[in-house]
Protein backbone atom coordinates (compact mmCIF):
# COMPACT_ATOMS: atom_id res chain seq x y z
CA UNK A 1 0.00 0.00 0.00
CA UNK A 2 1.02 3.59 -0.67
CA UNK A 3 0.05 7.00 0.66
CA UNK A 4 0.28 10.22 -1.37
CA UNK A 5 2.60 12.74 0.29
CA UNK A 6 3.43 16.37 -0.37
CA UNK A 7 4.84 17.22 3.06
CA UNK A 8 7.62 15.85 5.22
CA UNK A 9 5.14 15.04 8.00
CA UNK A 10 3.14 12.75 5.71
CA UNK A 11 6.30 10.88 4.71
CA UNK A 12 6.90 10.23 8.40
CA UNK A 13 3.28 9.04 8.70
CA UNK A 14 3.81 6.65 5.79
CA UNK A 15 6.90 5.16 7.42
CA UNK A 16 5.22 4.76 10.81
CA UNK A 17 2.43 2.78 9.13
CA UNK A 18 4.70 0.68 6.89
CA UNK A 19 3.42 2.34 3.71
CA UNK A 20 5.17 3.41 0.55
CA UNK A 21 5.45 7.19 0.15
CA UNK A 22 4.25 8.64 -3.18
CA UNK A 23 5.76 12.10 -2.87
CA UNK A 24 3.92 14.40 -5.25
CA UNK A 25 6.55 17.09 -4.87
CA UNK A 26 9.32 18.14 -7.24
CA UNK A 27 12.14 17.62 -4.77
CA UNK A 28 15.72 18.72 -5.16
CA UNK A 29 17.99 15.64 -4.76
CA UNK A 30 19.61 17.09 -1.62
CA UNK A 31 16.19 17.55 -0.02
CA UNK A 32 15.14 14.10 -1.23
CA UNK A 33 18.16 12.53 0.47
CA UNK A 34 17.08 13.99 3.82
CA UNK A 35 13.52 12.68 3.40
CA UNK A 36 14.85 9.24 2.43
CA UNK A 37 17.08 9.13 5.52
CA UNK A 38 14.19 10.09 7.80
CA UNK A 39 11.75 7.67 6.12
CA UNK A 40 14.01 4.64 6.36
CA UNK A 41 15.11 5.62 9.86
CA UNK A 42 11.48 5.28 10.98
CA UNK A 43 11.00 2.03 9.01
CA UNK A 44 13.92 0.58 11.02
CA UNK A 45 12.65 1.91 14.36
CA UNK A 46 10.06 0.79 16.88
CA UNK A 47 7.82 3.56 15.52
CA UNK A 48 6.96 1.43 12.49
CA UNK A 49 3.74 -0.47 13.24
CA UNK A 50 2.24 -1.59 9.90
CA UNK A 51 -1.46 -1.08 9.23
CA UNK A 52 -1.35 -3.74 6.50
CA UNK A 53 -0.15 -7.32 6.41
CA UNK A 54 2.99 -6.33 4.53
CA UNK A 55 5.46 -3.46 4.73
CA UNK A 56 6.06 -1.52 1.53
CA UNK A 57 9.40 0.30 2.07
CA UNK A 58 9.56 2.56 -0.96
CA UNK A 59 9.75 6.26 -1.80
CA UNK A 60 8.63 7.52 -5.21
CA UNK A 61 8.89 11.05 -6.58
CA UNK A 62 7.56 12.85 -9.66
CA UNK A 63 9.56 14.71 -12.28
CA UNK A 64 8.94 16.14 -15.72
CA UNK A 65 10.13 14.06 -18.66
CA UNK A 66 10.71 14.81 -22.31
CA UNK A 67 13.62 12.96 -23.88
CA UNK A 68 15.09 13.73 -27.31
CA UNK A 69 18.54 13.57 -28.87
CA UNK A 70 18.41 17.37 -29.26
CA UNK A 71 17.93 19.37 -26.07
CA UNK A 72 16.06 22.22 -27.77
CA UNK A 73 13.53 19.79 -29.26
CA UNK A 74 13.01 18.04 -25.92
CA UNK A 75 12.27 21.45 -24.36
CA UNK A 76 9.99 22.50 -27.22
CA UNK A 77 7.98 19.32 -26.91
CA UNK A 78 7.75 18.98 -23.14
CA UNK A 79 8.47 22.10 -21.11
CA UNK A 80 5.22 24.01 -21.61
CA UNK A 81 3.17 20.93 -20.73
CA UNK A 82 5.18 20.38 -17.55
CA UNK A 83 4.86 24.02 -16.51
CA UNK A 84 1.12 23.93 -17.25
CA UNK A 85 0.75 20.93 -14.93
CA UNK A 86 2.15 22.96 -12.04
CA UNK A 87 0.22 26.09 -13.01
CA UNK A 88 -3.09 24.22 -13.15
CA UNK A 89 -2.50 22.69 -9.70
CA UNK A 90 -1.97 26.16 -8.28
CA UNK A 91 -4.97 27.57 -10.14
CA UNK A 92 -7.45 24.94 -8.94
CA UNK A 93 -6.05 24.47 -5.43
CA UNK A 94 -4.64 27.84 -4.36
CA UNK A 95 -5.47 31.02 -6.25
CA UNK A 96 -7.92 30.48 -9.09
CA UNK A 97 -11.53 31.58 -9.47
CA UNK A 98 -12.90 29.28 -12.14
CA UNK A 99 -15.98 29.69 -14.31
CA UNK A 100 -16.64 26.28 -15.95
CA UNK A 101 -17.14 26.43 -19.68
CA UNK A 102 -15.95 30.04 -19.84
CA UNK A 103 -12.51 30.33 -18.25
CA UNK A 104 -9.67 29.39 -20.63
CA UNK A 105 -6.95 28.06 -18.37
CA UNK A 106 -4.49 27.36 -21.19
CA UNK A 107 -4.69 30.95 -22.49
CA UNK A 108 -4.16 32.29 -18.98
CA UNK A 109 -1.12 30.05 -18.65
CA UNK A 110 0.38 31.24 -21.96
CA UNK A 111 0.29 34.82 -20.75
CA UNK A 112 2.32 34.08 -17.60
CA UNK A 113 4.34 30.95 -18.41
CA UNK A 114 7.66 32.77 -18.70
CA UNK A 115 7.18 34.20 -15.20
CA UNK A 116 6.84 30.75 -13.62
CA UNK A 117 9.88 29.56 -11.67
CA UNK A 118 11.67 26.37 -12.63
CA UNK A 119 12.27 23.65 -10.07
CA UNK A 120 13.95 20.25 -9.82
CA UNK A 121 11.29 18.56 -11.97
CA UNK A 122 12.48 20.51 -15.02
CA UNK A 123 15.66 18.39 -14.97
CA UNK A 124 13.88 15.48 -16.64
CA UNK A 125 13.51 17.43 -19.89
CA UNK A 126 16.52 17.14 -22.17
CA UNK A 127 18.83 14.68 -23.90
CA UNK A 128 19.42 11.08 -22.77
CA UNK A 129 22.73 12.12 -21.17
CA UNK A 130 21.00 14.94 -19.29
CA UNK A 131 18.28 12.60 -18.05
CA UNK A 132 20.89 10.07 -16.93
CA UNK A 133 22.63 12.76 -14.88
CA UNK A 134 19.31 14.04 -13.48
CA UNK A 135 18.07 10.62 -12.40
CA UNK A 136 21.45 9.50 -11.10
CA UNK A 137 21.28 12.24 -8.47
CA UNK A 138 17.99 10.81 -7.19
CA UNK A 139 19.39 7.31 -7.35
CA UNK A 140 22.31 8.43 -5.18
CA UNK A 141 19.86 10.12 -2.79
CA UNK A 142 18.14 6.75 -2.24
CA UNK A 143 14.90 7.38 -4.15
CA UNK A 144 13.33 4.04 -5.13
CA UNK A 145 11.00 5.00 -7.98
CA UNK A 146 10.39 7.97 -10.28
CA UNK A 147 7.08 8.86 -11.94
CA UNK A 148 7.10 11.00 -15.08
CA UNK A 149 4.76 13.91 -15.82
CA UNK A 150 4.18 13.84 -19.58
CA UNK A 151 0.48 14.00 -20.48
CA UNK A 152 -0.27 17.62 -19.72
CA UNK A 153 -1.07 20.79 -21.59
CA UNK A 154 -0.80 20.38 -25.34
CA UNK A 155 1.91 17.69 -25.25
CA UNK A 156 1.37 15.48 -28.28
CA UNK A 157 0.76 11.75 -27.96
CA UNK A 158 3.30 10.84 -30.64
CA UNK A 159 5.97 12.96 -28.95
CA UNK A 160 5.29 11.27 -25.62
CA UNK A 161 5.62 7.84 -27.25
CA UNK A 162 8.85 8.82 -29.00
CA UNK A 163 10.20 10.19 -25.72
CA UNK A 164 9.43 6.92 -23.93
CA UNK A 165 11.12 4.93 -26.70
CA UNK A 166 14.29 7.02 -26.47
CA UNK A 167 14.22 6.74 -22.69
CA UNK A 168 13.75 2.96 -22.81
CA UNK A 169 16.63 2.44 -25.23
CA UNK A 170 19.13 5.03 -24.05
CA UNK A 171 18.47 5.79 -20.38
CA UNK A 172 16.65 2.96 -18.65
CA UNK A 173 18.96 -0.07 -19.19
CA UNK A 174 21.76 1.04 -16.85
CA UNK A 175 19.31 2.10 -14.13
CA UNK A 176 17.40 -1.16 -14.43
CA UNK A 177 20.56 -3.24 -14.04
CA UNK A 178 21.73 -1.27 -11.01
CA UNK A 179 18.20 -1.20 -9.62
CA UNK A 180 17.92 -4.98 -9.51
CA UNK A 181 21.15 -5.24 -7.50
CA UNK A 182 20.14 -2.38 -5.19
CA UNK A 183 16.67 -3.85 -4.58
CA UNK A 184 18.12 -7.21 -3.57
CA UNK A 185 20.56 -5.51 -1.17
CA UNK A 186 17.73 -3.41 0.28
CA UNK A 187 15.56 -6.47 0.91
CA UNK A 188 18.38 -8.20 2.77
CA UNK A 189 19.15 -5.10 4.85
CA UNK A 190 15.53 -4.41 5.80
CA UNK A 191 14.42 -8.02 6.37
CA UNK A 192 15.02 -8.07 10.17
CA UNK A 193 13.44 -4.65 10.62
CA UNK A 194 10.34 -5.62 8.63
CA UNK A 195 10.04 -8.86 10.57
CA UNK A 196 10.19 -6.90 13.84
CA UNK A 197 7.65 -4.35 12.55
CA UNK A 198 5.16 -7.05 11.58
CA UNK A 199 5.61 -8.65 15.00
CA UNK A 200 4.50 -5.32 16.57
CA UNK A 201 1.34 -5.19 14.47
CA UNK A 202 -1.80 -5.70 16.59
CA UNK A 203 -3.89 -8.55 15.22
CA UNK A 204 -7.66 -8.66 15.18
CA UNK A 205 -9.35 -11.79 16.41
CA UNK A 206 -10.87 -13.90 13.59
CA UNK A 207 -14.50 -13.07 12.92
CA UNK A 208 -17.16 -15.63 13.73
CA UNK A 209 -19.18 -16.60 10.64
CA UNK A 210 -22.36 -15.40 12.35
CA UNK A 211 -20.85 -11.90 12.70
CA UNK A 212 -20.40 -11.49 8.95
CA UNK A 213 -23.55 -10.01 7.38
CA UNK A 214 -25.08 -11.37 4.21
CA UNK A 215 -25.25 -8.92 1.30
CA UNK A 216 -28.11 -9.64 -1.05
CA UNK A 217 -28.12 -8.77 -4.72
CA UNK A 218 -30.41 -5.88 -5.63
CA UNK A 219 -32.52 -8.19 -7.80
CA UNK A 220 -33.52 -10.25 -4.75
CA UNK A 221 -35.20 -7.19 -3.24
CA UNK A 222 -36.75 -5.46 -6.26
CA UNK A 223 -37.19 -6.01 -10.01
CA UNK A 224 -33.80 -5.82 -11.69
CA UNK A 225 -33.24 -3.45 -14.66
CA UNK A 226 -31.36 -6.30 -16.32
CA UNK A 227 -34.55 -8.37 -16.76
CA UNK A 228 -35.72 -8.27 -20.37
CA UNK A 229 -32.90 -5.88 -21.19
CA UNK A 230 -29.94 -5.87 -23.57
CA UNK A 231 -27.81 -3.80 -21.18
CA UNK A 232 -25.42 -6.71 -20.76
CA UNK A 233 -24.19 -6.28 -24.33
CA UNK A 234 -21.81 -9.09 -25.26
CA UNK A 235 -21.62 -10.35 -21.65
CA UNK A 236 -24.09 -13.16 -20.85
CA UNK A 237 -25.75 -12.29 -17.53
CA UNK A 238 -27.99 -14.95 -15.92
CA UNK A 239 -31.13 -13.56 -14.30
CA UNK A 240 -31.54 -16.58 -12.01
CA UNK A 241 -28.90 -18.35 -9.94
CA UNK A 242 -27.85 -21.45 -11.96
CA UNK A 243 -26.11 -22.84 -8.89
CA UNK A 244 -29.39 -22.83 -6.93
CA UNK A 245 -31.19 -24.57 -9.78
CA UNK A 246 -28.47 -27.21 -9.95
CA UNK A 247 -28.52 -27.75 -6.20
CA UNK A 248 -32.31 -28.18 -6.24
CA UNK A 249 -32.14 -30.80 -8.99
CA UNK A 250 -29.73 -33.04 -7.07
CA UNK A 251 -31.30 -35.99 -5.20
Amino acid sequence: MWVACSRRETIHLAARNGLGALTFSFLDPDQAAKWVEEYYGIIKSDECVPIGHRVNPNIAIVTGMSCHSEEAEAIRRGLDGFRFFGYSLGYYALFGEHRPGRADLWERFLQVKDQLPDNAGRGGIGTPDQLCAHLARYEKAGIDQVMFIQQSGTNRHEHICESLEVFASSVMPAFKQRGEVREAEKRRELAPYIEAALARKPRLAPLDDAAIPRVEALGRKAPSPLLNSDRGGAIPIPTQDPFAARAGAQP
